[in-house]
């Protein structure tokens, strides 16, 4: 017996439009992101001679990329009203339906049981219907061990576009908006809803707020960066002071507080990740601080460049869970305690 669904195919992202074996990307029923292949694409692929393919589709995909320069995907919602809303994808840990019938309260606030634990379910905005019956779309965000669901009205699409803020917001849950897909957008502050949920709301039944994980610096000329981490970073138990550039990281470096560990984008203007740490490790008082290097994906020919420079690790951007793996080694190396 065969199971078939109905699928919608989405945008691919631009450095894999090039490729022959794969034909589109969709969002199966229990929320998962997948990449759907294409077997005609596949078998030519498999049939060719010439081996030269492989790094033909390489040299293709990454000249695509350069030509299109750094897109982001981004999961395009509606919620309150018509106006287009958007979260970066990769936040985003599945897409579920919440059941009406299940939402219960703790403390006049509503809740769920999902997948054997208790989480907060918060709605982007006050206009977001709160439906009696039936099912409502909502994102669920999901970091070691916290988890929480975001009530939204409808899901529109999955786009790949480039993400360039074009309007700041006094909105404390807005980090701004952007033009995304040719329609003007809002951009969601994820980590307002973190906050609301696991801040204001409740606090999490966990020894990590109570021990902080150490004292850090992350240095990032983007504010939506530094918005979209500094939550994360505090969730995860860690004391984090955010600098837009690294004049400023160094300035903050020769103040009173000592920080445990630098975590530093690489492509900066003006003083960039390189200079940044090459000036630490000439400093006798902080030369010994570990700094972790931020690049964007695949772009590991900077790698050897960061450790020459005085990088002691490398993390993709997009590599939360990877950030934060490192981030406890070092920081459990400093403390004395098991890594």
């Amino acid at each position: 017996m065969s199971h078939t669904e109905e699928i919608v195919v989405k945008p691919m992202a631009s450095v894999l439009r090039q490729l022959p074996m794969v034909s589109g990307s969709t969002i199966l029923g229990d929320g998962r992101v997948i990449m759907i292949v294409d077997p005609v694409g596949l078998a030519k692929v498999a049939a060719s001679p010439d081996e030269t393919l492989g790094s033909d589709l390489h040299n293709t995909a990454a000249a695509a990329t350069a030509a299109q320069g750094q897109t982001t995907p981004l999961l395009l919602i509606r919620a309150g009203s018509d106006e287009l809303k958007a979260v970066p994808l990769s936040l985003v840990t599945r897409l579920e339906e919440l059941e009406a019938t299940k939402l219960e309260h703790v403390n006049g606030h509503p809740v769920i049981q999902y997948r054997g634990a208790l989480i907060p379910i918060v709605y982007v905005n006050e206009k977001v219907k709160r439906a009696a019956n039936g099912t409502q779309p909502m994102l669920i965000f999901s970091d070691e061990g916290k988890t929480m669901g975001l009530v939204v009205d409808e899901i529109v699409d999955v786009v790949d576009a480039h993400l360039d803020m074009q309007l700041s917001s006094d909105a404390e849950n807005l980090l701004g908006a952007a033009i995304i897909d040719g329609q003007a957008a809002e951009i969601l502050d994820v980590g307002h809803y973190i906050d609301q949920a696991f801040g204001s709301w409740f606090k999490r039944l966990s020894g990590t707020r109570d021990k902080p994980g150490g004292k850090l610096l992350v240095v990032d000329d983007s504010a939506f960066y530094r918005n979209l981490i500094e939550p994360v970073l505090k969730g995860n138990g860690f004391e984090v002071t955010a600098c837009g550039s690294a004049r400023e990281a160094l300035d903050r470096l020769g103040g009173e507080t000592r920080f445990d560990i630098i975590v530093s984008d690489v492509e900066m203007p003006g003083m960039d990740g390189f200079q940044f740490a090459q000036a630490v490790r000439g400093d006798p008082q902080i030369r010994n601080v570990p700094i972790i290097a931020l690049a964007s994906e695949g772009a590991y020919d900077l790698v050897e460049r960061g450790r020459a420079a005085g990088f002691t690790d490398y993390i993709a951007k997009s590599d939360r869970a990877g950030l934060i793996a490192a981030l406890k080694e070092f920081t459990g190396a400093i403390h004395g305690e098991a890594a």
